[in-house]
């Protein structure tokens, strides 16, 4: 059995169900922002010292409950979205729910279904809470990147405007993006031509991100599932290709070499996955830019033709087989002495 958890209509985790479902393979999706006012999740814990002493159940999407005990692969894709039942409940009262109580319900949920499912799923994370929340902090995993043999860019984080101003007289061209960025609509890469014409308050007000500019008009979007990549060459002149995927968008092939040093960055970063945005330099060379841990891919399927959504199904069957010898080759045996 797999378990996915992420957030209510998440399209990639109903495209991956189906195509798992498809090939005859359990699949149930955890909705992390469905937990309020839907019955279900429990975990009880006796007072033995064995692990028949606890069980746990959570509710899937399809409003059955499973026990994770029972799978041996989960995919935490989303874990941290707020639930869709406060606001109503809210609306519904005539006092309405406090901040505070809305809080409440929010941190309770999301504590409570991590936990259980930290104490009772004994299988292969795909890719471990603790590896993801570490890889998602984009300034160590720029670290880690380097340290792996990637060219990287010039970096700043800084809250000084007299720092960003001698930053931009030593590289040149400057970009700034968020440190972490928020929820809501996407905060874009831009470009800060003259920082002095700021004020320094601005920049006071919290940390961001200040990159040199690496020219070139190819980025790349690859998608590493385990030992697999597949990458997507973007071709534009913009800063940040998102906004606008009208451009040529091609399948790119992984040099063997750039396939060696991603998987090391994964490796050390404890993600047996990840999506991950480069660069190449007008001489051809790979930039590191940054990785995802549970980055989109399925928008790439219709502008490159690459069946991203088998290829992951493929990946975490692989995963979940694999998981599942690993638990029956160490499970005692009736006759052990």
């Amino acid at each position: 059995m797999i378990l996915a958890l992420s957030f209510h209509d998440d399209l990639h985790a109903i495209a991956v169900q189906h195509a798992v479902r498809a090939r005859g393979e359990e699949f149930h999706i955890l909705e992390c922002d469905a937990v309020s006012g839907r019955p279900g999740l429990t975990w009880h814990l006796s007072g033995t010292t064995d692990d028949s002493g606890a069980s746990a159940a959570v509710p899937t999407s399809e409003g059955r409950t499973v026990p994770p005990a029972q799978a041996e692969l989960l995919w935490w894709r989303r874990a941290r979205a707020d639930q869709q039942l406060t606001m109503s409940a809210a609306a519904s009262d005539g006092a309405g729910l406090g901040a505070q109580q809305i809080s409440l319900v929010n941190n309770d949920c999301r504590g409570a279904l991590a936990g259980i499912l930290a104490a009772s799923f004994h299988g292969e994370w795909i890719s471990p809470p603790e590896a993801t929340d570490r890889a998602s902090d984009k300034v160590y995993q720029l670290w880690v990147a380097r340290q792996a043999g990637f060219r990287v860019p010039r970096t700043l984080i800084t809250q000084s405007r007299d720092e960003v101003v001698d930053f931009t007289r030593e590289v040149g061209r400057v970009i700034v993006k968020p440190v972490v960025g928020a929820r809501g609509p996407s905060l874009y890469t831009r470009w800060i031509e003259d920082p002095q014409k700021l004020p320094a308050e601005s920049f006071a007000v919290c940390p961001a991100t200040y990159q040199e500019y690496v020219p070139g008009r190819h980025h790349i979007r690859l998608n590493c599932f385990g030992e697999r990549m597949f990458a997507a060459l973007i071709e534009t002149e913009e800063l940040d290709w998102r906004p606008d995927l009208n451009v040529p968008i091609t399948r790119w092939p992984v040099p063997q070499d750039l396939a060696r040093r991603v998987r090391t960055v994964l490796d050390r970063l404890g993600l047996p996955m990840g999506v991950i945005d480069l660069k190449l330099t007008p001489g051809g060379e790979p930039v590191w830019l940054e990785v995802n841990p549970q980055g989109q891919f399925l928008f790439l399927e219709p502008l490159t033709g690459e069946p991203l959504t088998e290829h992951f199904a493929d990946y975490l069957i692989t995963a979940d087989a694999a998981a599942r010898s690993c638990r029956q080759s160490v499970a005692p045996t009736s006759g052990a002495i």
